[in-house]
């Protein structure tokens, strides 16, 4: 009997359809219609993602794995790839957040692209990005998810750069191409290894055969190269903080809700393959994602840029993630995913709120004193900020705790308390400096002159920027609203009190495989650890709001000046962009000679060489009788000869 769960494909047809209608009617229709037409779109996605959730949640537990195939897709002799989309508890849960925050990141864009000339057309990456998305994480196999993978990179390149006319958006957009192309390479190695050990790439038959430890630990690093790429770990997550010169509903669906959770996906999806690895492979994982994780933050702190703050919080919450995979709490990662989607698509929507109140400016030392201009927006950002922060109840406490208690619970993770210490110093400075931006931009005297009134309220050496700050309209506002709110009833999906409550947890068993690591912490080490990590949070509040807001009543920006090393990122992107502008271009061009020389050399003196000979064959078959019979008699010499030699 059919199940509602096999209705899965309209999930990715409704964004695709957009896409096609866009592509074919979009200027026609211009604006605001194009953007009603992807909206509507992407909300029938969602719908759908809810039919398909319900379906899935009437089956039994053990049946809550449904295979949907639609075609042969890709067929050469014995080899098959069919075009079959997955149902299961884990990709069902990223349907559900990715339709539901791009519907609401839709809506939001209406307004804020307003006036734009090229309104339809940003719609329509819109909608094939979110195709590229869902294809993404509904495939079946590793091929129809490599190719929603390079979907959602190309969108990525062109919303990126959607404004390339300026040369800073289109050498962002190139570098996150680039970039991402270079973990591409080790997900395709990944998908070469997986197919000549198990003779498929279907995620079915992958975790249904045997496999050795070290195959299985070669295709887990592998597959964690290309989630360096595309989740933006350390070396690859360079491209992720200039990824903000694209709109700001850009930098909210894609690079804080959506693309950027694609690898913390992909290891989840082969967590039979990561628990057959050796041991070093996961604590690897985990020590890349808590070094990202704690590198990224320091950076954030001394960053001036309101969506630079978030993009290199971004970085350093998906390290939160990898932390967890590492740790084999998957559960704890997908929490996290959830719970970050939706308060950073929050930040990341109120950010854009602000920079629209604020005459498009970004710089956070340019702003202050705007809760009171723009009382939706602060309030909605706060519970935004304390979620992000760890403070309780908001989600984020939820999902950060459980990632916390993991580390100090796995002592198969290498120096694991260690690693708990560092991942705390982490949590710290997210609420450092996430407080810090809350109090540059909503309290505190305006650092800036009213354009309408001429009034300033600091005194200044240089000229005050002339601002006229109000609230966004309310199709800006309502996805905000709604944000706000399940960002701070998210947590409860998985509650630590009781089995019973843990809810998300049980959703996800069949999805898991039982790899799912279970320490034996007891309840009051859990109080204590959760208690500390409230502390902490709470610690990085207060020192945010003295320093940023403190006895001088926040007239100006007192605080020392961070050191510029670390504001400019370590060096560390700077010394990238200085080796492939020297070293990495004279050596890419070294081998570009090497292979047109000698590669190519080589191919090509082979080819002559054979055509050469033919040139040669063809003059002896001339069609002349008495030709033939003298190459007769000298092959019949000839093997007189060669008997003779041989008696």
């Amino acid at each position: 009997m059919q199940t509602l769960a096999e209705l899965v494909w309209l999930v990715p047809l409704f964004p695709l359809l957009g896409f096609v209608a866009l592509l074919t009617t979009g200027r026609r229709l211009g604006e605001p219609l194009a953007g009603w037409l992807a909206t509507a779109a992407m909300a029938a996605s969602f719908v759908a993602s809810v039919v398909v959730f319900v379906g899935l949640i009437g089956l039994d537990e053990s049946e809550r794995i449904v295979e949907v195939g639609l075609f042969d897709w890709v067929v050469a002799g014995d080899f098959n790839v069919g075009f079959g989309l997955l149902a299961d508890p884990l990709s069902v849960t990223m349907i559900l957040f990715i339709t539901g925050i791009a519907t609401l990141i839709h809506l939001y864009s209406i307004a804020y692209m307003h006036g734009d000339p090229n309104f339809s057309k940003f719609f329509v990456y819109l909608n094939l990005f979110a195709f590229s998305m869902l294809m993404l994480v509904l495939g079946d196999n590793l091929l129809l998810t490599f190719l929603g993978w390079e979907g959602v990179g190309a969108c990525s390149y062109f919303l990126i750069s959607f404004w390339f006319t300026e040369e800073a958006n289109a050498s962002a957009g190139k570098k996150a191409f680039v970039t991402n192309r270079v973990g591409d390479f080790g997900f395709m190695l990944a998908t070469f290894l997986a197919f000549f050990t198990f003779g498929s790439i279907e995620y079915g038959d992958m975790f249904s055969g045997e496999i050795a430890a070290g195959t299985a630990t070669a295709i887990a690093l592998l597959v964690f190269v290309g989630a360096c790429g595309k989740s933006a770990q350390f070396p690859l997550y360079l491209w992720l903080p200039d990824a903000m010169a694209g709109p700001t509903p850009v930098s909210a669906l894609i690079h804080a809700a959506t693309m950027v959770t694609s690898g913390v996906y992909l290891l989840a999806r082969i967590n039979p393959i990561l628990a057959a690895a050796h041991d070093w492979a996961p604590s690897l994982i985990a020590w890349v994602g808590l070094f990202t994780a704690l590198f990224a933050a320091t950076i954030a702190v001394a960053q001036d840029d309101i969506k630079k703050v978030l993009a290199y919080s971004t970085v350093s919450q998906l390290g939160f993630m990898i932390v967890a995979v590492g740790s084999g709490v998957y559960v704890a990662a997908l929490f996290h995913m959830v719970t970050h989607a939706f308060f950073k698509a929050l930040l990341f929507l109120g950010s854009g709120s602000v920079i629209h109140g604020m005459n498009n400016d970004q710089n956070m030392k340019r702003y202050g004193g705007l809760a009171k201009f723009m009382p939706v927006t602060a309030m909605t950002f706060i519970v935004g900020w304390l979620a992000i922060a760890g403070i309780p109840p908001f989600s984020g406490f939820w999902s950060k705790d459980e990632i916390v208690v993991a580390t100090w619970a796995n002592d198969d993770i290498f120096a694991n308390k260690v690693l708990f210490v560092l991942l705390l110093v982490a949590a710290l400075l997210t609420a450092f400096y996430m407080t810090r931006l809350v109090v540059l931009t909503f309290f505190g005297k305006p650092r800036w002159r009213d354009e309408v009134t001429g009034e300033a309220w600091v005194s200044s050496d240089e000229p005050l920027e002339p601002r006229h700050p109000h609230e966004s309209p309310w199709m800006m506002t309502l996805p905000l609203v709604v944000l706000a709110g399940l960002a701070a009833v998210a947590g409860f999906i998985n509650l630590p009190f009781s089995k019973d409550l843990k809810f998300f947890e049980h959703w996800l068993e069949p999805s898991l495989l039982g790899n799912e690591f279970h320490g034996s912490t007891s309840g009051g080490t859990k109080w204590i650890l959760a208690i500390v990590a409230t502390l902490c949070a709470l610690v990085g509040i207060v020192a945010a709001v003295v320093t940023y807001l403190g006895r001088r009543g926040s007239d100006t920006v007192t605080a020392p000046e961070p050191p510029a090393i670390v504001a400019d990122g370590w060096g560390y992107d700077r010394a990238v962009s200085a080796f492939m502008g020297g070293p990495g271009r004279a050596g890419f061009a070294l081998l570009s000679k090497f292979d047109g020389s000698v590669v190519d050399g080589a191919v090509n003196k082979i080819g002559a060489a054979v055509r050469w000979d033919g040139q040669f064959l063809r003059r002896l078959q001339n069609g002349l009788v008495r030709s033939y019979a003298v190459f007769i008699a000298l092959g019949a010499i000839a093997l007189m000869i060669w008997f003779g030699v041989q008696a």
